[in-house]
């Protein structure tokens, strides 16, 4: 019987791990962040650039297994699934933790902003069945997402036939402006080329903008979504309006970091809604011709 007792004490002692690793990882260190937030709501981003982060990473990796979280190292797989580590619905290679879980308030930081919008597609709609409709939009989003993900960068929004994107220098994984500017700048491409190399291609513009912006969790509660506000993000929404299909219209913020890599980008200057001056940008043609 003693081995009896013996098992009893193992499943007894894993099941507390079990909760306790849930517990920890879903009620105990959403609350601590919220504690710390309020009293300085830069922490969580000067975390990311401290040791602290690193050690925390250190720790996640020799959880089992892979596939994990890019950021935080957390894994989604083996131990992951078990104490319930779920991707971010703002891209699928972080953990929910990083991002929907992290608590109110943002942080002034340096991003790159990403607008992409399928150009003409309320008089495309017209006359075509919602069910065409639908299966467009959900190719734009898939591609948009995948390409989004590959790079490391945030989705923020889907919003009809616009999407949002975020390149956060604070995280290592894109790092100073130049390196954030250029994995933009590719990305924007890498989509127009993947959305033009389909049977029925889709003529979307790009806009690009780089500069300070307040990111982080904002809302009301439960109501909350991670973002980025500020002037940065206005101009490049204007600048992906300007974008005919298949073009990339970059402010001169962005130009400054790639233009060795890009040196053949058209200069322009453009009146953009809302902006009481007018704004230089550089025109990119990533789509050589459309058909």
């Amino acid at each position: 019987m003693i081995w009896l007792a013996v098992l009893a004490i193992v499943l007894a002692l894993a099941l507390a791990l079990v909760v306790g690793v849930r517990w920890f990882f879903n009620w105990l260190s959403p609350r601590v962040d919220a504690r710390r937030r309020a009293r300085d709501d830069t922490y969580f981003f000067a975390t990311c650039a401290s040791g602290v982060m690193t050690r925390y990473r250190w720790l996640n990796r020799r959880l089992p297994a892979a596939p994990r979280c890019r950021f935080c190292l957390a894994p989604f797989a083996g131990a992951g699934r078990i104490l319930g580590i779920k991707p971010s619905r703002k891209n699928p290679n972080f953990c929910m933790g990083c991002f929907e879980m992290a608590p109110l308030g943002a942080h002034e930081m340096e991003v790159g902003v990403l607008f992409a919008d399928i150009r003409g597609f309320t008089a495309w709609c017209e006359g075509r069945e919602p069910e065409e409709v639908e299966r467009a939009l959900n190719r734009f989003y898939a591609v948009s997402t995948a390409v989004m993900g590959e790079h490391d960068a945030i989705i923020d929004k889907l919003v009809g036939d616009e999407v949002m994107a975020l390149f956060l220098t604070s995280f290592p994984l894109l790092g100073h402006g130049s390196s954030a500017c250029a994995v933009m700048v590719h990305s924007a491409e890498e989509l127009l080329r993947r959305l033009d190399a389909a049977e029925d291609s889709l003529p979307v513009g790009v806009g690009l903008n780089f500069g300070v912006a307040r990111v982080g969790n904002v809302g009301d509660g439960a109501v909350k979504d991670f973002t980025a506000v500020g002037d940065v993000v206005n101009t490049a929404a204007r600048l992906q309006a300007c974008a005919r299909p298949g073009e990339i219209v970059m402010s001169d913020a962005v130009f400054d970091h790639v233009r060795d890599r890009h040196a053949k980008a058209t200069p322009v200057t453009l009146e953009l809604k809302g902006k009481t001056t007018a704004v230089d940008a550089h025109v990119l043609r990533a789509i050589a011709s459309r058909r």
